[in-house]
């Protein structure tokens, strides 16, 4: 009898976690990014003759990889560092990334002849960033600790604004109404609903751990907050990405302080740590098994056009933003800026979003191949390049202690 979970029997999911292991070993030694060894491997895998099947469906992404993903990483952001750079992080995930999906799609529409509804869906979800190789990156690096922040929690909140745009196109292509007034309501609860999802599921089951001293009981209890809070928003329709983003704020930087004793406190983050590294395995693998049986071949020119206008839209939501602080406090040095806009790689949450379109897009099967290219060439180009833009901007930390909000002077 064969025993499956989400389309893996556990002899593949057991051979997937095998090689995983062997990747990050080899990625290791070798100094490259663990994301780009595992895409490798997965389109190895998929080009064997070895009868291993490799499903990626958007359930699987949404609902068993992406809540652990967003709260093992939500647990680690300090809040009074984040509440410092808020208003610069708003700017960047709210006006940026309407920036760079008008950007993308409006070249989408123009130049290569695709419907508005079809562009406007392909430019919101490719806005959606997943700097997973990036942050690897940095913790092998010790690149300096505000830059590290920012590009995580801008990560973070932009898949949350991301995922909302993307329901309120849903909404209009399934024929609800688009005016204004109709679009600022859906926005609005869809946001506040899931900050109070992710609340309502934190709040009383971190006050539960905080009546056991059983560092097994409170990562449990944190598992059920990662997951009950992204379901409890998605049962309301709101974002089940903002919902476990708001848990895991309130587990790291409440839940630590308190709740959950110090024993637990270690425990939980290894947990998360294990958990994390686990499940990136299985996307990236999967994200590279998947990449060979699309067509990409076939829509070359439409892919690289698309690249283009990816860069360009990440561009455009990055520098001329930023450049709105310049004079302020959080004004951000342009070394920042260009790891912000280079380090801002597509991903799981793209390509999720992608096999997600809505039946009645007319560019429905093109769209979902020219994702995986973007996606492949973000990995295997930026991913690789990152560690050299790295060192030649100089920004590693070069003390073993750094404030976390170091001062930066303002622009000239």
């Amino acid at each position: 009898m064969q025993h499956s979970v989400q389309g893996f029997d556990f002899t593949t999911l057991g051979a997937l976690l095998f090689v995983a292991s062997l990747v990050a070993i080899a990625t290791h030694r070798l100094k490259l990014p663990y994301s780009v060894g595992l895409v490798t491997a997965g389109i190895a895998l998929a080009l064997l003759p070895l009868g291993i099947a490799l499903p990626l469906t958007p359930e699987l992404i949404f609902f068993v990889f992406l809540p652990p993903l967003v709260f093992e990483a939500a647990i680690q952001i300090p809040w009074k560092p984040l509440r410092s750079e808020m208003p610069l992080l708003l700017a960047l995930v709210t006006v940026g990334v309407v920036l760079a999906a008008l950007v993308v799609a409006a070249g989408m529409h123009w130049i290569v002849g695709w419907s508005w509804l079809g562009a406007g869906f392909f430019g919101v979800l490719i806005a959606a960033t997943d700097p997973v190789s990036v942050i690897a990156a940095f913790k092998a690096m010790r690149v300096q600790t505000r830059l590290h922040l920012l590009v995580e929690a801008e990560s973070l909140l932009n898949d949350g604004v991301a995922a909302v745009g993307f329901a309120i196109l849903a909404m209009i292509a399934a024929g609800g109404a688009a005016g204004p007034g109709n679009i600022a309501i859906h926005l609005v609860t869809n946001v506040v609903g899931a900050i109070a999802a992710g609340a309502a599921v934190a709040v009383p089951l971190i006050v539960i751990a905080g009546r056991t001293t059983d560092r097994l009981v409170e990562v449990t209890l944190t598992m059920l907050i990662a997951y009950g809070s992204f379901l409890l928003a998605e049962h309301f329709h709101c974002s089940g990405v903002l919902a476990t983003l708001t848990a895991g704020l309130i587990v790291g930087n409440y839940g630590f302080l308190g709740s959950i004793s110090d024993s637990g406190r270690q425990g939980v983050l290894n947990h998360w740590e294990y958990v994390a590294f686990l499940i990136n395995s299985l996307i990236f693998i999967l994200i590279g098994g998947r990449e060979v049986s699309m067509p990409i071949a076939a829509v070359i020119e439409v892919a690289a056009i698309a690249t283009i206008l990816s860069l360009a839209g990440r561009a455009v939501a990055v520098y001329p933003v930023m450049m709105l602080f310049r004079h302020t406090k959080l004004a951000v040095p342009w070394k920042y800026k260009h790891v912000l806009f280079w380090g801002g790689l597509r991903g799981a949450l793209a390509l999720a979003l992608a096999l997600a379109l809505p039946a009645n897009v007319f560019e429905r099967d093109t769209i979902i191949t020219v994702a995986f290219a973007v996606v492949a060439f973000s990995i295997f180009v930026q991913g690789l390049t990152m560690p050299w833009l790295i060192d030649r901007l100089k920004l590693r930390r070069d003390q073993e202690a750094e404030p976390l909000h170091a001062a930066v002077p303002p622009e000239q």
